[in-house]
């Protein structure tokens, strides 16, 4: 999935940013500000920060700017006038920003709506560094046949993805014997059920480690956020369900491990900061310095690890559930998920309850064969519609 030679090193690097305003977004923006003249940006959006997108546009002289709200479409035009940069609005106007000539785009767009941007990237050929896991979720095997079709390089973002990548040798795949994702356990890690039925969304977001986005946040403690990690490494490295173990590891040290067949076992270390895997993928295949925070382990002192408890993060075995089932069901999985945790965000259904909708879900709707984009979506809009059903109904018997 990479392609080194044609990497151009002689002229600075044409970026685009896809969710520039995003958490990943803005440690994107805040590397490439730190080595500014290596690089050119193309295009950024955002969803509906007007200010910040613009804010960012005019700091770095961005060509296209574009929001994926139609209704704010003026206001990014008054937010950027006097300036020569193209404007745009609507979710058509993020997908020609995805298309623009850039040799590197972040594709930083969470959830199910960052599916057709990323596509398109990936159509056009560049280095599409993407932190939207529900990409290969939703639409692995597509996404896989654009990349091959039109030469493009994956690069993957997510701090256990970007470890594996970087550990793992893909000249040698008969050599490897499994690779193993940790997880941090999120805030949950060590509370009863009970306490965990009574979680509100602000315990929830509180991550102890990563700084991340609300809905990111919350995948991590109910640790679906491993779940759809473990579909996406199944289609980035070619790796069986069934040699993908997952390992909790409360300090966020090691970020990911691969196993091979001589009992060596190879890790990527660092302290938790996405810059670092963000700084990885943006100077690929070189290195930059990254204003991350050394590892210290003489500090640190004691790295401790555990099995995830299945029990209480019933996430983890439905995300190996439909995996195996395959065909549509990941992307019921994930629609279901978004749905449920827009839900217990806005105050109407339980943290416990999140896994339970996207079961439900998952029994309600037959999976079937996805053979185009639009296949995608179909299910993607019915998964919603189904787990929106879900919490209407869990509301009335409450």
């Amino acid at each position: 999935m990479t392609n080194e030679e044609t990497v151009r090193r002689d002229v600075p690097r044409r970026v685009t940013i896809l969710g520039s305003t995003g958490s990943i977004g803005c440690s994107t923006i805040d590397l490439i500000e730190r080595d500014s003249d290596a690089y050119v940006v193309e295009a950024l959006t955002a969803n509906r920060s007007v200010d910040a997108l613009a804010d960012q546009a005019r700091r770095f002289n961005a060509r296209f700017v574009a929001v994926a709200d139609p209704d704010c479409y003026a206001a990014l035009k008054t937010a950027m006038s006097g300036t020569t940069a193209e404007i745009g609005a609507g979710p058509e106007a993020i997908v020609e920003a995805a298309a623009r000539d850039a040799d590197w785009v972040m594709a930083g767009i969470v959830g199910a709506a960052g599916l057709e941007p990323t596509l398109q990237a990936a159509r056009a050929g560049a280095v599409v560094a993407f932190a939207n896991k529900e990409c290969l979720v939703c639409a692995g095997d597509l996404m896989l046949d654009e990349i091959a079709k039109s030469g493009a390089t994956l690069l993957p973002v997510d701090s256990e993805h970007n470890a594996i990548f970087q550990v793992f040798d893909f000249d040698r795949r008969d050599s490897i014997e499994k690779i193993i994702l940790t997880a941090s356990g999120g805030p949950f890690r060590e509370t009863s059920l009970e306490g965990m039925a009574k979680a509100t969304p602000a315990q929830a977001v509180a991550h102890p480690n990563w700084d991340m986005g609300v809905k990111v946040s919350v995948d991590s403690a109910t640790m679906m956020n491993k779940g759809l990690e473990l579909i996406e490494a199944y289609y980035l490295f070619g790796i069986p369900e069934d040699r993908i173990d997952i390992l909790v590891h409360p300090q966020s040290i090691i970020h990911s491990m691969v196993s091979y067949i001589d009992g060596s076992v190879l890790a990527q270390l660092g302290t938790p900061d996405m810059r670092t895997p963000i700084s990885y993928a943006l100077a690929w295949p070189r290195r930059m310095t990254s204003p991350s925070t050394r590892l210290d382990l003489g500090e640190i002192a004691t790295l401790t690890f555990e099995s995830p408890d299945s029990e209480r993060f019933p996430a983890l075995r439905l995300a190996r559930e439909a995996l195996k089932t395959g065909g549509s069901a990941p992307t019921i999985l994930n629609a279901s998920n978004e749905v449920a945790v827009a839900g217990f965000l806005g105050g109407n259904l339980g943290f416990l309850d999140i896994p339970r909708v996207v079961e439900e879900t998952l029994e309600k709707i037959p999976a079937s064969v996805i053979g185009s984009v639009d296949d995608v979506l179909s299910v993607d809009k019915a998964a919603r519609q189904v787990a929106e059903e879900i919490i209407s109904d869990t509301r009335l018997r409450v």
